[in-house]
């Protein structure tokens, strides 16, 4: 099976449509799929659901689909650094599902290991609650949150061989793993594809079985959230 695409639109072809639920990795602008959103962006689909960490910044990542009013429904963790993710839920026009951070990759992890439902302590007694089936174990109480299943998964790695067996780096590691387990189709967009006996198996982070389409998505360009700098200093010592 060739896996290997030659864009982010060629791989993502014949798998969008209005209406469906998305699984994006990625933490703030780290190990996001760009190229994928991109491709989303310009398809033009809309009435999505999209489960990620967090809606990226204004103009930037997942802000891209929200600007273009793409975007129905987010379950996310993290929304802080979004203006129009603010604005949007605050005006009715974005539905919103909050949900705690560890619970979300819980949630992907658990649909991708065919795990329908799991109960946790978090979010016991708050709003998060609501709604949700309540069990008691060794005398405290647990929620009932289901995993998720989606449609789709778009996913960013350092480097896969071309059986999509794929590796992670550092920080991009992230969202990606669980959220590439949860979707029924997985689209990966990589920095790099080597031949495949190239990567040393005990270094792989998400075997290829999992993953049903690649691109290069390189080069990229480092986007960088918040930028802290200090006037250089002035004088000479004496």
């Amino acid at each position: 099976m060739n896996k290997l695409y030659p864009d982010a639109a060629a791989a993502l072809d014949g798998l969008l449509h209005d209406g469906m639920l998305i699984c994006a990795g990625g933490f703030g602008l780290c190990g996001i799929p760009e190229r994928l959103i991109d491709a989303v962006q310009a398809s033009g689909v809309k009435d999505l659901t999209v489960a990620s960490n967090n809606a990226g910044i204004d103009g930037e990542g997942l802000g891209k689909l929200l600007r273009t009013r793409q975007i129905k429904k987010m379950i996310s963790s993290y929304v802080g650094e979004n203006k129009e993710f603010e604005r949007q839920y605050l005006s009715g026009e974005l539905e919103v599902e909050f949900c705690p951070q560890g619970t979300l990759a819980e949630r992907c992890r658990a649909g991708g290991a065919g795990i329908p439902g799991f109960y946790t302590k978090t979010g016991v007694g708050t709003l998060v609650a609501e709604g949700k089936e309540v069990k008691v174990f060794d005398g405290e109480e647990y929620i009932l949150e289901r995993g998720i299943r989606a449609d789709l998964s778009i996913i960013k790695g350092w480097k896969a061989d071309e059986s999509g067996n794929l590796i992670f780096r550092k920080t991009a590691r992230n969202f990606n793993q669980p959220m590439a387990t949860a979707g029924r189709i997985c689209v990966a967009e990589v920095e790099e594809i080597v031949p495949v006996g190239s990567l040393d198996p005990d270094a792989i982070h998400l075997p290829g079985i999992y993953v049903n389409r690649l691109v290069v998505g390189a080069p990229y360009d480092k986007k960088i959230e918040f930028r802290m700098t200090r006037p250089r200093p002035t004088g000479t010592a004496a």
